[in-house]
């Protein structure tokens, strides 16, 4: 068990989420209200996933958690681009967004890798 606050990936993610919240206060006021809490609930259940598997008892169920958070950032990317291509999310913030999820996906693989080795070592 460790905490999940000294997790750089879990700082981004948590930033990220705070981020897709804030921009889809922009989005019109009918006809994406199920986008826009999709949006919110895939960049939620990143940090959420991180968190849960750092209370896990073993490395293979806190790489579980990190599997399930990888999967979430595919979400959240898809769900960016519906919205950009909706054009309800301006490009820049497309681009910022996208990015970010993009290389917390990386950092979150890097861990879950890191946790299956250390398992196997």
């Amino acid at each position: 068990m460790q905490s999940f606050r000294r997790l750089d990936v879990w700082k981004r993610a948590h930033a990220q989420a705070l981020n897709v919240r804030r921009a889809t206060r922009s989005f019109p006021r009918s006809g994406y209200t199920k986008l826009k809490s999709q949006l919110v609930s895939s960049a939620e259940s990143i940090v959420f996933n991180i968190v849960e598997g750092c209370g896990a008892i073993s490395n293979p169920e806190f790489a579980r958690f990190l599997d399930i958070s990888i999967k979430s950032t595919m979400e959240l990317e898809g769900q960016l681009q519906l919205a950009h291509d909706y054009g309800i999310l301006h490009r820049r913030e497309w681009r910022t967004l996208t990015a970010e999820t993009i290389e917390i996906r990386r950092m979150l693989c890097g861990l879950r890798r890191k946790v299956v080795d250390d398992d196997e070592g």
